[in-house]
């Protein structure tokens, strides 16, 4: 086996479900989990009939590279969405199966195991990084957001011989778990290291369609990249996904954008990956990018939810709404994550996930200890309810 699989450390849940073992919660109370991402939200009309109208698709095999009429409707939905002046849909733009599979498989397709390569991510941070650093035999590097930059990524913290190091950077805006949104002054910083060092920046942008200002949403990296005359993208790949935007986790479609040189070597890898996208979901992915009314009607129901919700939450929880995504981050009165997870469970069977396991100890200190996460993803009553019990709760 590979040895680097030891290095890994268990997932969020598998940790919560350890935490909980042996606590049963009272009869009355119907189970509420608010502890996973998992939208909640009706899949679209025009995503289910696009899939079975294209069932007979299921007889053919598909190319990695998607349908030139699928990358076509990406690459306009990034015109449309980020005002970009152009993007080739046969370089710059790669169909993949959701975001987490092709944010872990870059990296195995960027690092070179003998490298001694560092890669820099946030912290609180989605896992599949760290683990996709450890796995290409490099080592992650973990940067702080706290609540005194607004949980920006502090940059600056990273020491000038990691970054001499560094051959990936994970960026993830809006951020999972803070909702906080990078700012341009922030992806400036970024592309002038990336100058300077050489590494290649893998932009997350998963929850960019999940905001609550439709005439300013947020920034992303092509965006960016073009506000500060980077037309080529140079060493810049964005990841995007449906699963959110969409409400089909399930269909597991999404897109790699950006960098031509370095999308041409991730094709290659994916060849031999055998992780082309199916027809039929390529058919109703074409369906999703291309309307944008189910997308407002997404974030309406969200923007009710952080509404009815936040207000109550807040009265016993330092928390407020986020930029953009659909979780609260909000810090638990004695600091200790776990105990209030395990107690909110086990008297009131609300699940919510303890933010240090989002999280690495660094410089031994775990920034998401003390905090937890809240996935407003169930329908507006039973979040308004999850919300008055986590009132009840620490209101005794």
């Amino acid at each position: 086996m590979n040895p680097l699989l030891e290095k890994l450390q268990p997932y969020p849940f598998e940790r919560l479900r350890g935490l909980l073992a042996g606590a049963q919660p009272p009869r009355e109370f119907s189970a509420l989990n608010l502890s996973i991402g998992e939208p909640k939200h009706a899949t679209p009309a025009l995503v289910r009939e696009a899939l079975v109208e294209h069932l007979d698709g299921l007889a053919s095999y598909p190319a990695t590279a998607g349908s030139p009429a699928l990358r076509e409707a990406i690459a306009a939905w990034l015109r449309r969405r980020y005002a970009l002046d152009a993007i080739d849909p046969d370089t710059e733009v790669l169909p993949v199966n959701g975001s987490r599979e092709a944010l872990f498989s870059f990296a195995q397709a960027v690092l070179d195991p003998a490298a001694d390569a560092r890669v820099v991510c946030p912290n609180p941070f989605y896992q599949i990084y760290e683990g996709a650093a450890l796995l290409a035999g490099a080592q992650p590097h973990f940067v702080e957001q706290s609540p005194q930059n607004g949980f920006r990524c502090d940059w600056a913290s990273v020491p000038e011989s990691v970054w001499q190091r560094t051959r990936l950077l994970y960026a993830c805006s809006p951020a999972n778990p803070t909702g906080s949104v990078m700012p341009l002054e922030d992806w400036q910083r970024l592309f002038e290291l990336s100058d300077r060092h050489g590494f290649v920046i893998a932009a997350d942008e998963c929850y960019s369609e999940i905001h609550f200002d439709d005439g300013a949403p947020p920034l992303g990296a092509l965006e960016a990249a073009q506000r500060l005359g980077r037309r080529d993208w140079r060493r810049l790949v964005v990841f995007s996904s449906l699963s959110k935007r969409s409400n089909v986790p399930g269909l597991r479609s999404g897109f790699a954008a950006g960098d031509a040189a370095i999308l041409a070597r991730f094709l290659r890898y994916r060849t031999y990956h055998g992780c082309a996208m199916s027809p039929p979901v390529q058919a109703a992915s074409i369906a999703a990018w291309s309307d944008e009314t189910h997308v407002a009607n997404n974030r309406a129901q969200y923007r009710a939810k952080f509404d009815a919700v936040t207000p109550t939450v807040a009265r016993v929880l330092e928390t407020a709404r986020p930029q953009a995504g659909f979780y609260l981050w909000a810090r638990v009165p004695d600091g200790d994550d776990e105990a209030f997870c395990r107690g909110l469970f086990a008297q009131y069977n609300v699940l919510v996930l303890p933010g240090s396991y989002l999280a690495r100890a660094s410089d031994g200190r775990n920034p998401g200890r003390g905090f937890v996460r809240i996935a407003l993803v169930d329908t507006l009553e039973r979040c308004v309810e999850a919300a008055g019990r986590i009132e009840r709760f620490l209101s005794q």
